[in-house]
């Protein structure tokens, strides 16, 4: 079952009722994550053996440990040059991170987002894909342009350093 209507039985697996797709679950938690209001985070989205497309890292990433140390890096590192420190799934305008347009497809979401870096327009496009039972399998993230890539660079190396454990 890819990206047809989950089952009605709330109980099942990623269940949420009649009509919904998975991937419409899935993009539905994944906001609530970035508002910080859904229980269990990340691990209650990530399968165990996700992969993750980094704009910077030429290899894949695989696995939820890895995955969810570069999500949660890239929630301390693109918040943008707004007030407010986190992401939001709302189009709030200004230099903060915010999605601007979603399209849902199968088992596939491309969320495509906007923020500002030490000044820099920033635009790039989350693509999620996700498994039958509503979990992340693929987690891919492009972005642009040159100078945006660049300044992601610094901030999430900065960020991923300061998120290391001290020896």
């Amino acid at each position: 079952m890819t990206g047809g209507a989950l089952p009605s039985d709330p109980s099942a697996p990623g269940g949420r009722g009649r009509g919904t797709t998975v991937i419409e679950h899935v993009v539905e938690q994944w906001h609530r994550h970035l508002r910080g209001d859904l229980p269990g985070g990340l691990d209650s989205l990530l399968d165990d053996d996700v992969v993750f497309y980094s704009p910077i890292v030429y290899t894949p990433q695989v696995g939820k440990a890895v995955t969810t140390r570069y999500l949660q890096a890239a929630a301390v590192a693109l918040p943008g040059d707004a007030e407010a420190g986190t992401p939001t799934s709302a189009s709030s305008g200004g230099g903060g991170f915010h999605y601007t347009k979603q399209v849902l497809d199968g088992d596939t979401a491309v969320l495509e987002f906007e923020t500002t870096i030490d000044g820099r327009y920033v635009n790039g496009v989350d693509i999620i894909r996700c498994n039958e039972v509503g979990r992340i399998v693929e987690f891919r993230v492009m972005i642009r342009p040159l100078q945006a890539v660049d300044a992601v660079h610094r901030q999430m190396a900065a960020t991923l350093e300061r998120m290391s454990p001290r020896d």
